[in-house]
């Protein structure tokens, strides 16, 4: 199992036990140092390095500063209108993200939160992006939408499938080759745990989920969904 989106502050074993990798998620300058240094200390870590919308949107520039080989992908990354909040600055930093995953070749980790077409809409501008819309949110009506940005983007979907009908029938409609899953942890965690803190290990529960909606065994669906987000996130691929 990979848990492709994950905030942790540290690592323990029975984490190592439990998935193959983590990815983990940036949102913010230190959120990002902290990410390389458990990465570089846990072969099983994968870091990204990002700036969520409704974070600090105005240390943008500082964020090439910590590209080294242990980044795999720029973000969280993306719009926020969950509130009203300098939507002119989230956009201009957005686009400094989207061009420095350009620039080193890494896919973008996108935050969409009440503003998925204006996401769609600003990708829509450039070529040759890839990446993965964290916690899928825009149903099955912008499914398409998405699909159409290229071969390289993907749905990640969370914990909230195991408890929420309209998500169950919005994964049956994405392709299962562009699905990856995320636990977001501590949030969004799953059923039988729900209004606990998430934890990387509960990603299982979502796999079961997926498993039950594709009408296949835990083990083919864990190798469907592993291969891709495997093919997303190994850095450099063209």
């Amino acid at each position: 199992m990979i848990d492709t989106h994950a905030h942790l502050s540290e690592i323990n074993d029975d984490i190592r036990d439990k998935v193959k990798k983590i990815i983990l998620a940036g949102s913010g300058i230190e959120d990002s140092k902290n990410n390389i240094k458990l990465a570089e200390k846990y072969d099983f870590l994968l870091t990204a390095i990002g700036i969520h919308p409704q974070s600090e949107i105005e240390k943008v520039d500082q964020l090439e500063k910590l590209i080294n080989e242990e980044v795999i992908a720029i973000g969280e990354c993306g719009l926020d209108f969950s509130r009203e909040h300098n939507k002119k600055e989230q956009e201009i930093a957005f686009k400094k993200q989207i061009e420095l995953a350009k620039k080193y070749n890494l896919p973008l980790i996108i935050h969409a939160r009440k503003a998925i077409d204006e996401v769609i809409e600003i990708l829509k501008g450039y070529k040759n992006l890839k990446g993965v819309f964290h916690c899928y949110s825009g149903g099955k009506k912008r499914i398409k939408k998405v699909l159409e940005l290229g071969d390289n983007w993907y749905f990640g979907i969370d914990g909230n499938l195991t408890y929420e009908d309209g998500l169950v029938d919005t994964v049956k409609k994405i392709p299962e080759d562009r699905l990856v899953l995320e636990t977001d942890c501590p949030y969004l965690t799953p059923v039988p745990f729900r209004g606990e803190e998430n934890k990387p290990a509960y990603i299982k529960y979502t796999y079961q989920k997926v498993a039950e909606i594709w009408g296949k065994s835990f083990k083919e669906t864990e190798k469907t969904v592993d291969a891709n987000a495997e093919k997303l996130f190994t850095k450099n691929q063209k």
